[in-house]
Formats: structure tokens, C-alpha cells, sequence
């Protein structure tokens, strides 16, 4: 039978590199040498890493969901009014700083006056729903009806731009005995698709 060195040592070199990294993954596991403290920076190659882990896994999941390409006006504010509620001690609001206290996780939660135009409304749902691992973010699908969940993204869709004085108008007239009507929004995201997922939606 014949040989072949060069084919051997190119496989020897993958099982040896691969022996030695399972080796380096067991120490740092086995003698708590990374630091997981929240109070102390991810490094920039981890911070990479698990954000575009998450990035990509969100993207490949929110396939298949639809959203409206414009909800109603009615929609957007009953999600504010649930933002207000659940969602702004960490992620803040027009004219309103988070928590301090929700500086303190890693990672830290986006300010999402800003970071929703990073996300489309299908990636945004899927989100809300499903939460995030080990990021603080909780999964909504589990306690929330879909068509909770969709007024929440219909909401964060339109954050971006929002002035707090319409973000105090739509928190005013999402509440449960709000008589205000609901202040037009017109800067939902330009990415959503024409279709919605429940029928209170339709």
C-alpha cells in the first residue's frame, strides 16, 4: 500500500491544532480564567463574536415572518402603551433615558430610538417573541397573544424620529382607557413586508 507523507502530516497538523484547542476551550472552562463579570467589558474579538452569532441567527429565523407594510395608526400606539410598560427601563424612550440600573448588563441593551433602524419588522418580531440568550432580553411569545407581540414591533418599527412629545401623545392613547385617538405615525420601517401573521391584524 502506498503512502503518502505529505496527505499524513497535513492530517496530523488538523488533529493536533484541533487536540489543542479543545484543550485551551477546557482550561478557560475548568479554571474560570474569563472573566464574567458584568461590570467588566466583553473583549473586542468575544463582543464580536456573540454579536454577529446573534445577528445572523436572528436574520435566518425571521424569514418567514410577515408584517403589515403599513399598521394602523391604532396598532402603533397600543404598542407604545406596552413599550412604556415593559420595554422602556431598558431600552429608553424619546426624551427618556433608561434605567440606571440596565447599564449595568452585558450586554448592555440598545437604545432603541437609534438601533431599531438596524432591524427590519420581521427581525424585530422574532425578537420580541423569542428573546435573546444570555442577554437579558426576555422571550414575550410565551405570556403575549401574536397580536400583542405585532403592536410592540409595529411600535418599535416607528421609534426611530419619534420626539417625545409624540411618544407622550401615543403612550397617552395606548393605555387600556386612553380616550385620546391616535396620533399619525409615519415612519414605520421601509422593510416590512404586506402581510400580517395573526387575523386581528388583517
Amino acid at each position: 500500500m502506498q503512502k503518502h507523507p505529505f496527505a499524513i502530516g497535513i492530517l496530523g497538523g488538523i488533529v493536533g491544532t484541533l487536540l489543542v484547542a479543545v484543550a485551551v476551550w477546557l482550561t478557560v472552562v475548568y479554571t474560570g480564567a474569563y472573566n464574567v463579570a458584568a461590570s467588566d467589558q466583553h473583549t473586542d474579538a468575544v463582543r464580536w463574536t456573540l454579536d454577529t452569532t446573534m445577528r445572523r441567527s436572528v436574520a435566518s429565523r425571521a424569514e418567514g415572518i410577515q408584517m403589515p407594510e403599513e399598521p394602523s395608526d391604532e396598532l402603533i400606539a397600543e404598542g407604545a402603551g406596552r413599550y412604556a410598560e415593559s420595554c422602556a427601563h431598558c431600552h429608553g424612550a424619546p426624551g427618556a433615558d433608561p434605567a440606571g440600573w440596565s447599564r449595568g448588563m452585558r450586554p448592555e441593551p440598545p437604545h432603541l430610538t437609534e438601533a431599531a433602524t438596524e432591524w427590519s419588522a420581521e427581525e424585530i418580531y422574532w425578537i420580541v417573541s423569542n428573546g435573546i440568550r444570555m442577554s437579558g432580553m426576555p422571550a414575550f411569545g410565551p405570556d403575549h397573544a401574536p397580536d400583542e407581540i405585532a403592536a410592540l414591533t409595529a411600535f418599535v418599527s416607528a421609534l426611530p424620529g419619534l420626539t417625545p412629545d409624540d411618544y407622550a401623545a401615543l403612550t397617552a392613547s395606548g393605555k387600556p382607557d386612553g380616550q385620546a385617538a391616535a396620533p399619525r405615525v409615519n415612519n414605520w420601517n421601509e422593510g416590512s413586508r404586506a402581510t400580517c401573521p395573526t387575523s386581528a391584524l388583517a
